[in-house]
Formats: C-alpha cells, sequence, structure tokens
C-alpha cells in the first residue's frame, strides 16, 4: 500500500501507534471495581465493545446505565482520575510500535495527525515524554471532543488536507472516516474487535496486521 499519495495521515493511538487497548480495558474494570466485580466487567464489555469512544462518555453510560443513577459530577470525576492514574502510566510503559520513525520518514510529505478517543492533554504528555510527539506535525487530539468533532474541526481549518487516509483499529474509526470522507484501513495485531475478520471482509476494507507492514 502506497501511503506517499496521501497528504494527510491520520493515526488512532491505542491499539495503532500504542499497544495500550488491554492498558485501557484493564483500567476501565480497575476504575469501577468499589461498585463490584459485576458491575467493573459490564463497563470493560462495554468499553471493548465501543472502542474509541471517549472515558467522560463510557462513565456517563456506566453511572447512568449500569449502575442506573442520575450522573453526579464528583462521581464522575472521580472515576476519571482513578481512570487516568493508571491509564497514565500504562502509556508510559507500552510498547510503541516498530519502525514508526522509519514510515515518518518514508511518509515525510505528509502531514500525520493522532485522533484517539483518549484524553487529549493526557496522550500530548506521553507522547512528548516517550519522544514520539515530533512525529505528528499536523497535532494530537483527542478527547473530550469526538473523534467526528476533530475530523470535522481539523478539515474546516485546513489543517487535514486530502487525500487522506485514517489507520484505526475500531469500528468506530472505520465509522468516523467514512464520515468524514477518508480512506481507511485497519490494524488487526493489536485491536480489540473480536469479529473483525468477518467485519473487515463484509465492508471490504484494507487491512494489515502491524503498522510497520505499511
Amino acid at each position: 500500500m502506497n501511503l506517499n499519495k496521501y497528504k494527510s495521515i491520520v493515526f488512532d493511538c491505542d491499539g495503532v501507534v500504542l499497544n495500550s487497548n488491554q492498558v485501557k480495558t484493564r483500567a476501565f474494570y480497575n476504575a469501577a471495581l468499589s461498585y463490584g466485580e459485576g458491575f467493573a466487567s459490564n463497563l470493560r464489555d462495554f468499553h471493548i465493545q465501543n472502542g474509541g469512544i471517549s472515558r467522560y462518555k463510557k462513565f456517563r453510560y456506566f453511572l447512568t446505565d449500569i449502575i442506573g443513577k442520575k450522573t453526579n459530577e464528583e462521581e464522575l470525576n472521580h472515576l476519571l482520575s482513578i481512570f487516568s492514574i493508571e491509564v497514565k502510566k500504562g502509556l508510559m510503559d507500552c510498547e510503541i510500535t516498530k519502525n514508526l520513525e522509519l514510515l515518518r520518514k518514508k511518509t515525510h510529505k505528509s502531514k500525520w495527525l493522532i485522533v484517539s478517543g483518549g484524553d487529549q492533554e493526557e496522550l500530548r504528555e506521553v507522547f512528548e515524554a516517550r519522544g514520539i510527539f515530533k512525529y505528528f506535525d499536523g497535532g494530537i487530539f483527542g478527547s473530550p471532543s469526538c473523534k467526528d468533532e476533530i475530523l470535522f474541526s481539523e478539515i474546516h481549518n485546513g489543517n487535514l488536507v486530502f487525500p487522506a487516509i485514517f489507520i484505526g483499529d475500531s469500528k468506530y474509526d472505520y465509522a468516523a472516516s467514512v464520515k468524514a470522507e477518508l480512506d481507511f484501513v485497519f490494524l488487526s495485531g493489536w485491536s480489540e474487535v473480536s469479529d473483525w475478520q468477518s467485519w473487515t471482509s463484509k465492508e471490504r476494507i484494507k487491512t494489515v496486521k502491524m503498522l510497520d507492514e505499511l
């Protein structure tokens, strides 16, 4: 696959640039564990089924739909705080995809962006600390804005230029790319989408196992 034809390359973070999907899954479970193992498991399963959606929406759903109570901002912020502490440590320790610098050199004419469901400030801090912030000259974007909003905004302000491609590992990544009229490639190696083979075949989605294959 020739990425050089794209003026903009958009990457998801978890499961694409960082091997961090399990970090997030474990953190959702642990953050909710004080409510009981059953509720914590329900949140974990909801997270896996809705990869790419921001933590803010997932914890609100946890309180209102899984627990069945009105959202209390103090309670919500407490859950977010527990989650953030565990995730940040995990993001600092997890594997970075191989040959990222080489891919950057081979696509030096393309602008690189991160569009993630992860917390924006958290991602920027982690990418800076791990020495990979410099590759993403188009910016690193995340929640509380959702991917649809980010893509629309960056296209509208001229930062995301066509032709463009989104490289992701979730069904939401694909849906967001289609809505924004970006090409898409699915990375299977670290994805938590259990039915990815039948789904990508049905939708005729280009797939590769790992980012360095590109």
